[in-house]
């Protein structure tokens, strides 16, 4: 399993989707104007799905033998996995540990950071399993 991630797949994984969490990131920003912070992060989220759906299947997992709609069905499902750890802990560090630390600047933004980081390993070890297999 290491190998996985000492592999050029998974530095092209880590561009993409940090491409990606950029759009997440960005769009939560814009969204907060406009509604809370907790529905702010799920809808960026799934801004940011969208996108790593489409550079993942392009750039990252080209030899994909998975099916259009089976792939985009364990994408969905893997990233609802990644989407509650990143809602998660957005909140435990929006609410809990930046105040408790007393870290008020910038706090939903780190929050958001942090919970946008967590998932990285987990997910990429779905999508090359399950949503982009290769027989």
């Amino acid at each position: 399993m290491i190998q996985a991630f000492l592999s050029r797949q998974f530095v092209v994984f880590l561009l993409t989707g940090g491409t990606a969490a950029i759009v997440n990131f960005t769009s939560r920003i814009i969204y907060s104007a406009w509604m809370g912070f907790s529905a702010a992060v799920i809808l960026a989220y799934l801004t940011g799905m969208v996108t790593a759906y489409i550079l993942a299947r392009h750039f990252v997992f080209k030899t994909s033998t998975q099916p259009l709609t089976r792939s985009i069905l364990f994408f969905l499902l893997v990233n609802a996995l990644a989407l509650a750890q990143t809602w998660a802990v957005s909140m435990l560090m929006a609410l809990y540990a930046l105040p408790a630390l007393g870290v008020i600047r910038y706090a939903p933004e780190i929050a958001h950071a942090t919970g946008i980081i967590i998932p990285v390993f987990t997910s990429f070890l779905g999508h090359k399993y399950w949503s982009f297999r290769s027989h």
